[in-house]
């Protein structure tokens, strides 16, 4: 890829320099003085590779592995000084997503309290900040493999994407992995994230429905980016009351559950979801926050739940009724009788 890359970039007047990569082998094909500033000087055989960044993130070279640029200068505690900070933590794939979601939730407190931008914050919710930033320093030791495909599964009989939702009061989430299958061994690799705060004034069906949705949208991004050959998607809630939605083929909803139960249908068959418990679901960890010690013990976020290593006769089962919704359901719309 490389000599193709050169050759076809030369004939247009072009030289490729600056080239990283992981692979020792291809680093020693290049000439040194294409190979990018860090590693020109190295010894190959026996030096460390460094550290590069890539995209925004910081990718050791060596490990092979992600990681995150916690180092953030000084801002006032103030809705300004807050957000800057926030937003200063570059997570595009949502791999922090969970950890992120409490300094999310404090700039919503602060919008509900209707604080100024330059308005120092309560004494109150000062120390929520404070420990958030000294929990973001722990984040620096926080790593992710960069590869999704590891190297006995690189032409896999089977690729699926699995996309778990999950909501609370505090927030909606969901979580995408891709489970590779080749001669009996399987891989699940984490893909991507998302964790929102809720509305202020929503109810948990009606937010669990809107997971529900955010994970359909994942699922058109995630197909039309991987450049491989997938199965049906399988897509997993702890709600017994969103599966009763999605399935009804009886009841009639008010516009706003009828709205989103038409995005998902029209997007997916009602025999992609399953019902996951709350304790194995790991969106769970998005919809309400975690903080940065218990994130990084908790490798469920990246690893995806247990029983998804496994085959498919032992994922979780559970059938829904979908005639179980009461007519007194507040979504359910009533008959009117002339």
């Amino acid at each position: 890829m490389v000599k193709r890359l050169t050759d076809l970039c030369s004939k247009g007047g072009f030289m490729l320099s600056k080239w990283v990569s992981n692979s020792r082998t291809v680093l020693m094909s290049i000439p040194e003085e294409r190979r990018a500033k860090e590693i020109k000087n190295l010894d190959l055989d026996t030096d460390e590779l460094p550290v590069e960044r890539v995209l925004g993130l910081q990718w050791s070279i060596e490990t092979d592995e992600f990681k995150f640029r916690t180092s953030v200068q000084d801002r006032p505690q103030t809705r300004r000084g807050i957000l800057s900070v926030v937003s200063s933590l570059y997570d595009p794939l949502g791999i922090l997503a969970p950890f992120s979601m409490p300094a999310k939730l404090l700039l919503q407190e602060l919008c509900r309290q209707n604080l100024k931008w330059d308005e120092v914050i309560p004494h109150s919710l000062c120390r929520k900040w404070l420990d958030w930033l000294e929990d973001l320093q722990l984040i620096s030791s926080f790593k992710v493999d960069r590869c999704i495909k590891p190297s006995c599964i690189r032409k896999p009989d089977k690729a699926q994407l699995h996309h778990f939702s999950d909501a609370s009061q505090d927030g909606y989430g969901t979580v995408s992995y891709l489970k590779l299958e080749k001669n009996n061994i399987s891989h699940v690799a984490f893909i991507l994230g998302k964790a929102r705060v809720a509305p202020m004034k929503q109810t948990i069906p009606r937010l669990e429905l809107t997971a529900a949705v955010l994970a359909v949208r994942v699922n058109k991004l995630l197909q039309k980016e991987l450049k491989i050959q997938l199965e049906k998607p399988v897509f997993w809630t702890d709600s017994t009351t969103v599966l009763k939605y999605i399935s009804s083929e009886t009841r009639r909803f008010h516009t706003f559950v009828a709205n989103r139960i038409s995005v998902i249908r029209e997007a997916t068959d009602v025999n992609q979801w399953r019902y996951v418990s709350s304790k194995e679901n790991p969106a769970d960890n998005a919809s309400r926050g975690m903080r940065a010690e218990e994130f990084i013990k908790c490798r469920r976020w990246i690893n995806g739940p247990e029983f998804l290593h496994r085959s498919e006769e032992e994922w979780p089962k559970l059938d829904v009724d979908h005639h179980a919704i009461p007519a007194d359901d507040p979504e359910v719309k009533r008959d009117l009788a002339v």
